[in-house]
């Protein structure tokens, strides 16, 4: 059995507790017994008072101390074995059809056009949490890797492992994809509106019409089709990963020659007209805001789902029996302190018990620390949220805004930030408006002319009001100067004096707040510079090798 408990010196607590309380009453006990000897005969107490017997002070004693242990052990928060838990949710049926062909290693888009869709996805999840949601994989052929489902950690995992190792049939072809996503939805049960997500590159060597039919079928049925498009019209040469220490080598074609691979809107644009869907086109900002923005007007429909806990709370199982004692003692005691005493332990009870609950929710908060941590920034903003439905306080606003700032995604991770800022206290503002600047600043670096002015304005905003109330913070003075110097580096390129502005260094962020405060600066600067990690780490295995030659055909 997988034991585990939120706060370990609570435990210690309820190991040390226990028998000072029953040593306690045991001695309160002795000494009253004590005073009534001095004034009456053995034999007289005996008569009198018959309840100073000495057994029943030691189950006295036992009773009070056993309730005393349990109750700390529920504070501890004790955690075990594994269980279900019915989650209820609105959204619609989603299905997203991924190109993992080769060409989506190409590195026109930073870092490449599949990390850059993967970012996409999971900024898109972020703003759609409710939503089912399957993962079809193509290139020359389309396989299901996810049925609809709402287990963002098996999304997760799926879409982190997306590579072009996963679909064994090179090249890339539209058709099978978006019919293998017509028929997931069509099995699917449900009153919620239906969509496909399709993104690719747009670079397909299958015939066009046969998915234009495919498309249009869609759209008859009522599915709704959303084409996102990835990469440049100028193209990029294809890498592949070799040994360590290897030189880059890219793909050649049958005749030895570099392969060049395009982003082509116009079969994208072609299907979503047929669908008549909706077309995001690659040089689009923040693409999963867009998604989420083209699927809000479908209807969303009701569904329970069970999902399995790893070590639920299991505080209950102590708690009860704390109480039962409790009031069990408060009965047994009589004389003239009875009532007194009764209320006194209805007091504890009602003070022990939201204390049990406020530890198992104090725990719930530390999972979507824990998961913020890992950057699971999905799981994060699903607990953040379920927390907020209960109480919006401030700081869970601030909590989730540091989340959705940590999945990139940055309009709403503003409202939520803007909004902790101005209902929180001092030191929470502080925070607030750290990570609002920061989520500006980001912003900013997605847009161009008169947005991008406008944001950098926001930001500097933000900084100054933070620097108003602590101006010796050396963080905030940093992003300070940088949304400064990008301002002054936008107006330069503006005015023509520069072709090519150095892109300056990522700004830091804050994390979220626990019960107990904030988290230390490293582990802050670790969690919220996703941006810059996101670009470093591929944490894909690609197959080693020497450059490929196709003997015919197209295997991109």
């Amino acid at each position: 059995m997988n034991l585990g408990v939120a706060s370990p010196l609570l435990l210690i607590a309820a190991l040390l507790g226990a028998p000072l309380a029953a040593w306690a009453v045991w001695y309160w006990h002795v000494r009253r017994v004590r005073r009534v000897e001095r004034v009456a005969t053995p034999e007289a107490v005996a008569r009198l008072i018959p309840t100073l017997g000495g057994h029943g002070a030691r189950w006295r004693a036992a009773r009070l101390g056993t309730a005393m242990g349990c109750a700390l052990i529920a504070l501890a928060g004790p955690r075990w074995g594994a269980a279900t838990e019915t989650i209820r949710s609105e959204g619609i049926d989603v299905v997203l059809a991924l190109d993992a062909s080769k060409s989506m290693l190409a590195d026109d888009e930073r870092p490449s056009r599949l990390e850059r869709m993967k970012q996409e996805v999971r900024r898109w999840r972020a703003a759609s949490p409710g939503d089912r949601v399957g993962i079809i994989a193509f290139a020359g052929r389309a396989y299901v890797l996810s049925p609809l489902t709402a287990d963002d950690g098996a999304l997760g995992l799926f879409l982190d492992n997306l590579d072009p190792s996963i679909v064994g049939e090179p090249g890339s072809a539209l058709a099978p994809a978006m019919e293998q996503a017509v028929n997931l939805l069509d099995a699917a049960k449900g009153d919620a509106d239906r969509a496909i997500v399709l993104l690719s590159d747009g670079e397909a060597f299958d015939d066009l019409a046969a998915a234009r039919t495919v498309a249009r079928r869609a759209g008859a049925n009522g599915i709704h089709l959303v084409t996102v498009g990835f990469g440049t019209p100028g193209g990029s040469t294809i890498p592949l990963e070799g040994a360590p220490g290897e030189p880059r080598r890219n793909k050649l074609d049958g005749e030895g020659n570099e392969v060049i691979t395009k982003y082509e809107a116009a079969s994208l644009q072609a299907l979503a007209e047929a669908a008549r869907g909706d077309f995001i086109p690659a040089d689009a900002a923040d693409k999963g805001r867009r998604i989420a923005r083209a699927l809000d007007g479908l209807a969303a429909g009701r569904r329970e789902s069970a999902a399995g806990l790893a070590r639920p709370d299991r505080f209950q199982w102590f708690l009860l029996p704390a109480l039962l004692l409790l009031l069990l003692d408060a009965w047994r005691v009589d004389g003239v302190r009875v009532r007194w005493r009764r209320r006194a332990a209805l007091l504890v009870a009602m003070i022990v018990a939201p204390a049990g609950t406020a530890s198992a929710q104090s725990t719930n908060e530390r999972h979507a620390v824990e998961a913020h941590a890992a950057r699971r920034f999905d799981e994060a903003i699903f607990l953040w949220r379920q927390e907020i439905a209960g109480r919006a306080a401030p700081r869970l606003l601030y909590n989730l805004g540091t989340s959705l700032l940590g999945a990139d995604s940055l309009d709403t991770a503003i409202d939520a930030l803007e909004r902790a800022s101005l209902l929180g206290d001092r030191a929470l503002r502080e925070q607030a408006l750290f990570n609002l600047g920061l989520a500006r600043l980001r912003r900013s670096r997605t847009l161009d002319g008169e947005d991008q002015r406008r944001a950098l304005e926001s930001a500097i905003a933000s900084y100054k009001a933070l620097l108003r109330l602590r101006p010796t913070d050396a963080d905030a003075r940093w992003n300070y100067e940088l949304a400064l110097e990008t301002q002054q580096q936008q107006s330069q390129t503006n005015g023509g004096s520069r072709d090519d502005p150095e892109q300056p260094p990522e700004p830091q962020g804050r994390a979220p707040q626990t019960q107990s405060g904030p988290m230390s600066k490293s582990q802050a600067q670790q969690l919220l510079d996703a941006a810059a990690r996101d670009e470093r780490d591929t944490q894909k295995k690609r197959r080693t090798g020497r450059n490929e030659r196709v003997a015919g055909g197209k295997d991109w």
